[in-house]
């Protein structure tokens, strides 16, 4: 069995920080925006080194994204920053309107996602955004799992024309793909062999996902892993490759199981090759405050959850 190691554990949004930095020296035409966090978005190199490429729009997200849309005209690549709650829920109809109907290219960067936001509690997290973003026509969807993905994915959309809705996170996790390597917008990577049930997770639970791996096989369990980074396209062939030989298979996300990874895998299933499934993910219901931690211990989010639907599923091959 592949074991990965975690080289040191760091937070995604320094992920999209730094990606941004390397797109500010090697692009001329990206730009970026951000409403009043620009800390907490680490959009601080870019706004020291080109500050006529940064614009701090303060706390007015709907024009935030206004004013990005309108940049695409003049051939500007704009990266706008903000927590995932207030660059979805608070501007969903800027974002149907102005970036999606009329397809411009806008990267929607979104930090402080899911239950880790922590302490900061409901009001802020949001557990619904990869349902409204991948159910906006043309909007690609990618939930990145550690730094390493974080970055490569926010210097690979630059070149990428059309617009994307990145979401990453607060804590620090596992940082454990490659430093350098290449990200794929709609290719799955395939990170653990296995014949006895299918994992597919997302964002911060892929480590969870491997960490349930091993437990599994310790158990005499074969588990196939698969890092889903990007949501919308969905990489079909390596979903229903996989369930071809496990016959069973488990989704596992930081979102609400209605409208998230779990219900595209469903309806790719559900066309192709009825399978059995079982979510991790929350079930239906805000977040609250506490660290994040005890919030992905409390809602079910974590390897031994993990464990638990991959046993349940098996059972009902």
């Amino acid at each position: 069995m592949k074991k990965y190691i975690d080289t040191g554990k760091k937070d995604t949004r320094s992920g999209f920080g730094d990606g941004l930095t390397e797109l500010g020296k090697s692009n001329k035409n990206v730009v970026a925006l951000c409403a009043d966090l620009i800390g907490s978005l680490k959009m601080d190199d870019f706004k020291k080194n080109h500050p006529e490429r940064f614009f701090q729009i303060g706390v007015a997200e709907a024009n935030m994204i206004g004013i990005a849309a309108g940049m695409t005209i003049g051939g500007k690549i704009p990266f706008t920053g903000t927590f995932a709650n207030f660059s979805t829920g608070r501007v969903y109809d800027q974002i149907r309107q102005s970036v999606a109907y009329s397809s411009k290219n806008v990267k929607i960067c979104a930090s402080h996602a899911g239950l880790t936001l922590g302490e900061d509690g409901a009001t802020h997290q949001i557990l619904e955004d990869i349902g409204l973003m991948k159910m906006l026509p043309g909007m690609t969807v990618i939930n990145t799992c550690d730094y390493n993905q974080t970055k490569a994915a926010t210097i690979a959309i630059a070149s990428y024309n059309g617009p994307v809705y990145l979401r990453f996170g607060r804590p620090k996790v596992a940082n454990f793909t490659p430093e350098n390597q290449i990200f794929k917008i709609g290719k799955a990577i395939k990170l653990q062999e296995g014949n006895d049930v299918t994992i597919v997770a997302t964002g911060h639970l892929v480590w969870e996902a491997l960490q349930a791996a091993e437990i599994l096989n310790e158990q005499g369990i074969s588990a196939e892993v698969i890092n889903i980074h990007t949501i919308k396209p969905l990489d079909d062939e390596a979903i229903l490759n996989s369930i071809s030989k496990t016959r069973c298979i488990v989704t596992a996300e930081e979102h609400n199981f209605l409208g998230g990874l779990g219900e595209s895998v469903a309806r790719v299933l559900a066309n192709n090759n009825p399978t059995p499934q079982e979510f991790v993910a929350t079930q239906d219901t805000f977040g609250e405050s506490g660290t994040p931690e005890q919030l992905m211990q409390k809602y079910g989010l974590n390897a031994s959850a993990i464990c638990k639907a991959a046993l349940k599923v098996i059972d009902r091959k």
